[in-house]
């Protein structure tokens, strides 16, 4: 497999070019922003390793045009920024996952083969999902209420097609946070609230029925009120 590594701490970067070369893995490093876009677009990758802070052009823009340019390449987030607001800019950039430094190589090793293995396992390009007057187009990225194109993130578009997929059912917040985030968030983080509340001023605000929907102590689920 071969990984872009974008880091621009030379220990770090020495550390992980060691320890992924003996692992099998090829890997080509940049030491700024701009060189790590460059390559991006120059190769193809079978995933990117991207630090958040780097000279030259950020982590966020370059996860950003990598994933515009390629929609399927893993990005795994490798940074010092642990907040949930980081976090969250960090997924919301385009990145599949995100691990807080100082980490476990052990724990790197085991993500960089779950995002490989997730590509690998991506299901053909499914039909429209629908519940009321709601079209979610996991082809064309597309979401429309009531005939009205919704603009939504990525991590948000995500999220509405893990509750139409499982439209009915009560689905809690480790659910979500495991097959939405596909990330160990500490168990206290309100990622899950901010981006249901995000959802609902953008689906449900100005629209009847009301189709997302707090179990509390439960979780949420995406309906039709009776």
């Amino acid at each position: 497999m071969r990984i872009l590594l974008v880091e621009d701490e030379p220990a770090v970067a020495a550390f992980l070019l060691r320890g992924l070369g003996e692992q099998g893995y090829a890997v080509d490093l940049a030491a700024d922003g701009l060189l790590g876009l460059h390559r991006a677009q120059s190769a193809p990758y079978d995933c990117l390793i991207l630090d958040q802070l780097l000279p030259g052009l950020s982590g966020l823009e370059v996860c950003r045009q990598v994933r515009a340019r390629d929609p399927g390449v893993p990005i795994l987030m490798l940074t010092a920024l642990g907040e949930t607001d980081d976090k969250i800019r960090g997924l919301d950039a385009g990145a599949d996952d995100y691990l807080v430094k100082p980490f476990a190589f052990e724990e790197l090793l085991a993500r960089l083969r779950a995002l490989v293995r997730r590509r690998a396992e991506a299901p053909a390009p499914a039909a429209p999902l629908r519940l009321a007057d709601l079209t979610l187009d996991p082809a064309a990225k597309r979401v429309e209420r009531a005939g009205q194109a919704v603009q939504l993130t990525a991590r948000e578009f995500s999220l509405l097609e893990y509750l139409l997929r499982n439209q009915g059912r009560v689905v809690s917040r480790a659910d979500l946070l495991e097959y939405v985030w596909g990330l160990d968030f500490d168990t206290g983080s309100n990622v899950i609230d901010v981006y249901i509340n995000f959802l609902r001023k953008k689906v449900d605000k100005g629209f009847e029925p009301r189709l997302i929907h707090t179990l509390v102590g439960m979780g949420y689920v995406l309906k039709i009120e009776n």
